[in-house]
């Protein structure tokens, strides 16, 4: 019987391991690895970041977890993998043999990239971990005290620009709500070619709804910006202009897992791992990749490089494939391998409105226009929306669902989103 490693318990990770479980009989081991205590559901780190929601609001034990569901639980960071012996070395210095693997690191963010970009050793914070968004929520309440100049944005060669506006205009809105807003002017920073974009070209509506949202709010927008150094109280571009604030929140860049890029032959120089369709690696037939850790190629050549974003339900997409992959691999299931389509639907809280937007592939045209459809809409159930898939994002991952087929049905008949598809048999 196999073992199934699955290293990683996030939004990829932890569904990935559920689905793998579902589809494998009892004899065949399920190994979840992570350095991490906790399932966080990582969207729900911003309202953490904003002092609207405490942090166990969005968090789940793992061990309590894996106990209920069946999966082995590996608590350690990942120091060494070797493909050819197929071992994995743990921190605390234990090995683990595999038969499969399944990669859902997630991202390594690249706070070395530019001088002064924090939280750890820094002058800016991020909502991209736990620890950072406390550390973000300690200096929001210092902020809220002695407000002033507000930035938010995102480094050279990010790819997730959801989080940076759904800040921005949700602290616009709290700080309208407590009668601060007159003395926090805000500016976003962003190396996106127009607001909107969020590193998907070509969305309907999606520059007109957001610019003029930002307008109404009173937002100054710097676009094609390459941040380039920070400084107390100072963020500097590429093009010599700066821009003081007593409060920053700014987007890294991402890498992948330190332990990919110190494998050879696994990822590219940035630690990203190319897949097959089916999200197996190229070259190490028994291992896959899933979520941030792929390498997707941003198809837009900009003047500032940005990366693709690779959304939760991506993610969710590329982890059910890779589970049926590996349980057909296996003999458990009698049918053909399948593929992530990479059809994006992302809800965005804006405070009292939000913006739903949604690439349907985000991937696999040459232009933007042939999509099977593409379109942002505005309105406060953008954020009701939002508030229930987190909610029941959280329960299915206490219940031990990976991706149900009500969820795919439900994706499919109220927004036309398929997560999968089968691959023509050779």
């Amino acid at each position: 019987m196999a073992t199934v490693v699955v290293i990683g318990a996030g939004l990829g990770g932890l569904p990935t391991a559920y689905e793998l479980r579902h589809y494998l009989s009892a004899g065949h081991r399920v190994v979840l690895v992570s350095q991490e205590p906790n399932f966080t559901f990582i969207p729900g780190l911003i309202r953490v970041a904003l002092d609207l929601n405490p942090l166990d609001h969005v968090q789940l034990d793992l061990a309590t977890l894996a106990r209920r569901h069946h999966l082995e639980l590996v608590q350690s960071g990942v120091v060494q993998l070797d493909p050819h012996q197929q071992v994995i070395t743990f921190a605390h210095g234990q090995t683990l043999q595999y038969d499969y693997l399944a990669i859902a690191t997630g991202a390594a963010l690249n706070l070395d990239a530019i001088p002064g970009l924090g939280p750890h050793g820094g002058y800016t914070h991020s909502v991209c971990t736990p620890d950072h968004a406390l550390t973000a929520r300690a200096a929001w309440r210092a902020f809220l005290a002695n407000p002033g100049p507000l930035v938010v944005g995102a480094a050279p060669g990010a790819g997730c620009f959801g989080p940076a506006y759904e800040f921005m205009l949700m602290a616009d809105w709290e700080l309208r709500r407590r009668g601060l807003r007159d003395r926090a002017p805000i500016t976003y920073i962003t190396p996106e070619p127009y607001v909107g974009h969020l590193g998907v070209s070509g969305i309907k509506n999606a520059e007109q709804l957001t610019a003029d949202l930002m307008k109404k709010r009173g937002i100054q927008s710097i676009t094609n910006a390459e941040i380039s150094r920070i400084e107390p109280h100072t963020i500097h571009t590429a093009d010599g202009k700066s821009f003081p604030f007593h409060y920053a929140m700014i987007l890294p860049s991402f890498l992948g897992a330190s332990f990919i890029r110190n494998t050879p032959n696994l990822g590219n120089a940035k630690g990203f791992i190319a897949t097959r369709p089916d999200g197996r690696h190229h070259t190490f037939s028994n291992i896959y990749a899933l979520g941030v850790a792929v390498e997707l190629t941003q198809p837009d050549q900009t003047p500032v490089p940005i990366g693709l974003p690779k959304s939760g339900e991506m993610t969710e997409a590329m982890g059910l494939a890779v589970a049926h992959n590996i349980a057909v691999e296996l003999g458990e299931l009698k049918s053909p391998t399948t593929t992530a389509t990479l059809e994006a639907l992302c809800f965005a809280e804006f405070g009292d409105t939000g913006i739903a937007y949604m690439a349907v592939p985000v991937l696999g045209h040459p232009n933007p226009q042939d999509r099977r459809f593409s379109v942002a809409m505005q309105g406060p159930w953008v954020n009701w929306t939002k508030a229930a898939f987190e909610a029941y994002f959280i329960q299915k991952m206490a219940w031990g669902l990976g991706v149900p087929w009500f969820e795919r049905l439900g994706l499919k008949t109220l927004f036309g989103v398929e997560l999968t598809r089968s691959l023509p048999t050779r």
